[in-house]
């Protein structure tokens, strides 16, 4: 698709006609010009673009608790790794760990209201 583009003829004319005319009629020569730009745009801008999509608002009332969830998450993983890793090793150490991983992976696909 090729864009319409402003004749150079008819700005070169235009630029000639207002030098004949005079300073007096410089408010009707910009007018004149300002349309033929904006008809040129709008010509150029007429195919539709791909609009985004929004993302939806949170409700009055509700809000994002991700990080929240996240900090507390970490926050709690230091003291329940200690303890797992001392009383069972390893294998208490991938309890806690897994425990805090599924905690927040309900906590981030729980049903919203």
């Amino acid at each position: 698709m090729t864009s319409p583009r402003l004749p150079r003829e008819d700005l070169t004319a235009a630029m000639a006609a207002r030098r004949e005319l005079g300073p007096e009629y410089d408010d009707a020569f910009i007018e004149t010009v300002v349309d033929r730009i904006e008809e040129a745009l709008d010509a150029r801008t007429a195919a539709p673009r791909p609009r985004s999509r929004p993302s939806p608002a949170p409700r009055h009332g509700e809000r994002d608790h991700s990080l929240a969830m996240a900090v507390l998450s970490l926050i709690a993983a230091i003291p329940l790794s200690a303890i797992g890793v001392v009383n069972a090793g390893l294998p208490g150490l991938l309890f806690v760990i897994t425990g805090i991983v599924l905690v927040n992976v309900t906590y981030t696909f729980r049903p919203r209201r």
